[in-house]
């Protein structure tokens, strides 16, 4: 007799599974009211005083208003209670979990759990003693671990219910299968990209205003939980078909934003630190043209930047030059770095790309180490009298366009803008300018020989790909940019010393950060580098009060975001499944990504 019953495939899924419990047992009625109770009482602490005296940075002792890390208390309660609502299916609310699962209640709340017992911890370790803490911290301290121990009681989803690991699986092995969003109006969808850019501009500008570390580490745990759940909502999923439609508009919106970024400043220091992201992130974007795109491993990469800030410090007039009495105008200043880098970038490039491997990286460890001590005995006496040596190329005039000077404060439309804000602007210029050649060189037939080189380059040879003339062109290319990068770090500093460019070093630029910024922030992409730039460059500059132990937790971090996140921030979807196996990513072994199962292959 034939058995006729029906094996569910491995695609299938049953709707009347039950819901299984959660890690705590408790009731889910229970547990979906104590991760609600305790979201709005966590957001509610922050308006209670938490110590007495104002010694703790941020003034925790006022009633009736949240201060400093209060703020951020604040929000991780506020997002947890509305990721809660979510569950509850309040109207209006149901956009929020795309996914339809429980992990960005759970990831919330451990966000408002991390910075409400770090800013606890803080005041007691600061200020000696438990004795420092008003009633308002401990009640705070209580009413943040309650959504944690709702979020972890609450049930997990049904069968019938995606997870948002599934979604992730089945978006990576086959983009198709995913339902995209409900069809909306264009100027609904150009709308929330503006919302999102706004957003990001607001998050990115009270990360810099951060006036004290702990500030800025609250703000990490934050910002790092309200992402990773925005993730597993599967929220970003969404807007990255928003954007997938709308391309133009993003980049326009994200360049208005940037933009926008000087205007929000009163404080000139931090529009420097606006500008040296821009030209650790320009420098960055060149080298992923290297590593993301053509994979090859350049550890030297920061002497092109050297190169195009010597080059334009020779000529720009200043009196120290060996060429003193030359002073182009910055255009011409611009493309001479650019131009002396690529030149750099073809002699090294031409007798090394040969090789593969350790064996290129080595060379190009080689080639930084070379500039940096050469430029350093080039002072006349150990060398030919070019860069000064060690004392470097200093006195370096500020930029004069048309007569605005870029060393002078500038009143636009009400907002003063300072030395440094004038700089950003034109980093953005540039950056603009490198955006587009990136994008460009990498949808051109040239960027895919770079990616086909990547992924094996011996079957590029075999289909007819010059290996050695397209990895040439790399190299160079990402020369040039850094180059051009440079003549801006130049002015900017007002001198060019050999210290900075090496390979490793306790703050940016060097070889060492550019290469982190490229692989943690997401190679092959746009975003990520420049993204990776900024966490690189801000991290150093705002952990200054651990003092020694800042490389320590900044190596840490590097550790643990690449245990969980290997493929970078922004992930490239071909080196999503480079870096996750199968397993890893629960992709059905029934299936394969030329959409064939498996098992026919295997037949045939």
């Amino acid at each position: 007799m034939t058995d006729t019953t029906k094996t569910p495939s491995a695609n299938s899924v049953s709707t009347s599974a039950p819901a299984t419990r959660g890690l705590i047992p408790l009731p889910s009625g229970a547990a979906r009211a104590l991760a609600l109770t305790g979201g709005i009482a966590t957001a509610a602490s922050a308006f209670l005083a938490w110590t007495w005296t104002s010694a703790f940075p941020g003034d925790l002792t006022v009633y009736g208003y949240p201060g400093g890390l209060q703020w951020l208390t604040f929000t991780a309660g506020l997002l947890t209670a509305l990721f809660t609502l979510s569950l509850y299916g309040v109207k209006g609310l149901g956009w929020l979990v795309p996914a339809r699962n429980n992990a960005p209640v759970v990831l919330t709340a451990l966000g408002g759990f991390g910075v409400t017992w770090f800013t606890v911890t803080a005041i007691t370790t600061d200020l000696g003693g438990l004795v420092n803490l008003e009633p308002g911290a401990f009640f705070a301290a209580i009413a943040s671990l309650l959504p944690v121990i709702g979020a972890l009681a609450l049930p997990e989803p049904g069968a019938g219910e995606k997870t948002a690991k599934e979604t992730l699986r089945i978006y990576i092995a086959k983009p198709d299968k995913i339902p995209a969003p409900q069809a909306t109006a264009g100027w609904v969808q150009r709308l929330v990209i503006t919302a999102v850019a706004i957003l990001g501009l607001a998050t990115f500008t009270y990360g810099i205003d951060t006036e004290y570390g702990e500030l800025f580490i609250g703000y990490l745990i934050v910002v790092v939980f309200s992402v990773w759940a925005m993730h597993t909502a599967g929220l970003l999923d969404r807007f990255s078909h928003l954007v997938a439609g709308n391309r133009s508009f993003t980049l326009a919106m994200g360049f208005a934003a940037a933009i926008a970024f000087p205007f929000t400043q009163t404080d000139d220091h931090y529009a420097n630190i606006g500008v040296n992201i821009l030209i650790f992130g320009t420098v960055a974007l060149g080298l992923n043209i290297v590593v993301g795109l053509a994979g090859l491993l350049d550890l030297g990469y920061v002497a092109f930047l050297g190169v195009g800030a010597y080059t334009a410090a020779l000529v720009s007039g200043s009196e120290f030059s060996t060429f003193s009495g030359v002073q182009f105008p910055f255009w011409a200043a611009a493309l001479s770095g650019a131009a002396a880098s690529l030149v750099f970038g073809v002699l090294i490039g031409a007798p090394t790309l040969r090789l593969r491997g350790d064996y290129l990286a080595i060379v190009t460890l080689g080639f930084g180490e070379i500039f940096r001590i050469a430029v350093n005995n080039m002072d006349g006496d150990s060398g030919p009298d070019i860069t000064n040596g060690p004392n470097g190329i200093p006195s370096i005039p500020d930029l004069d366009f048309f007569g605005f000077n870029f060393g002078e404060s500038h009143d636009i439309a009400g907002f003063t803008l300072g030395r440094f804000a004038n700089y950003y602007l034109l980093m953005v210029l540039v950056m603009a300018i490198v955006v587009l050649v990136y994008t460009r060189a990498a949808d051109s037939r040239i960027g895919r020989s770079w990616i086909a080189i990547r992924e094996d380059e011996t079957a590029a040879t075999a289909m007819g790909i010059n290996g050695f003339r397209v990895k040439l062109i790399a190299f160079a290319l990402g020369a040039s940019l850094a180059g051009l990068a440079g003549t801006v770090s130049a002015h900017v500093t007002y001198s060019v010393v050999p210290n900075p460019y090496q390979f490793a070093g306790s703050t940016p630029p060097n070889s060492a950060f550019l290469l982190a910024a490229v692989v943690l922030g997401g190679m092959g992409t746009v975003a990520g580098p420049l993204l990776g730039a900024a966490l690189l460059y801000l991290l150093p500059e705002k952990l200054v009060f651990l003092q020694e132990k800042s490389l320590l937790a900044f190596g840490l971090a590097l550790i643990l975001l690449m245990r969980f996140r290997p493929e970078g921030i922004v992930a490239n979807r071909r080196r999503q499944l480079e870096f996750h196996e199968t397993g890893q990513l629960d992709v059905p072994d029934t299936e394969t990504l030329a959409d064939e199962p498996a098992a026919t292959k295997a037949g045939a």
